[in-house]
C-alpha cells in the first residue's frame, strides 16, 4: 500500500490509481548471487546506496531480502523524481557526499542506469540478464551480480 508521499507523487505523474506491480514489490526475491556478491562487497570495504524508482515504503519491504542494510537508499519519492532524471544521483551526491569519479552505478536498465549515470560522468556496469543489444556504452558489463565484487576492485583500481 502506498502512502500518502507515495500517491502524490504519482499523481504528479499523472498516475491516479497505484498499479498491482508495486504492490507485488514485497514478495519479489532478489537473484540467487545477489545477498553473496553484496556480503562480498561489504567485506571487502565497499558502501552499497540504492537507487530505486520506488517509494521508501515498498523499498524497506524489499531490503531485508538482501541480507544486509545498504549505506544509503534513495527512492523516487526521496527524489521527487523518476530515474533517467536525474534526481536520484542528484540526492546521493547530496546525501553520501561521494566524488562521481569515486562511484561506480551498477544497473539493469541502459534507458534508466546505464544512459543517466554515463551522462553524468559515472562509471557504470550494466547487469545484462538477457542478453540485450547495447544502446549504451557501459564501462563493464557482466550477466550477473557473481563477478561484481571483482569487478569493482578493477575500476577501483583504474
Amino acid at each position: 500500500m502506498l502512502d500518502e508521499g507515495g500517491r502524490r507523487l504519482l499523481a504528479s505523474f499523472g498516475v491516479d490509481a497505484p498499479s498491482p506491480l508495486p504492490a507485488s514489490l514485497p514478495a519479489w526475491r532478489p537473484f540467487a548471487e545477489v545477498p553473496a556478491a553484496l556480503a562480498e562487497l561489504r567485506r571487502r570495504g565497499r558502501k552499497i546506496a540504492i537507487l530505486s524508482n520506488v517509494d521508501r515504503d515498498l523499498i524497506a519491504s524489499s531490503i531485508p531480502q538482501l541480507g544486509l542494510e545498504p549505506d544509503l537508499v534513495v527512492t523516487a519519492q526521496d527524489s521527487g523524481s523518476y530515474k533517467p532524471a536525474p534526481g536520484h544521483w542528484r540526492v546521493f551526491v547530496d546525501r553520501s557526499g561521494a566524488a562521481v569519479e569515486a562511484t561506480i552505478h551498477v544497473g539493469a536498465s541502459q534507458y534508466h542506469d546505464m544512459r543517466p549515470a554515463a551522462a553524468l560522468g559515472y562509471r557504470t556496469v550494466f547487469v545484462d540478464r538477457h542478453g540485450e543489444r547495447l544502446k549504451t556504452a557501459p564501462t563493464r558489463v557482466i550477466s550477473d551480480l557473481a563477478s561484481l565484487p571483482d569487478v569493482i576492485e578493477e575500476l577501483a583500481r583504474a
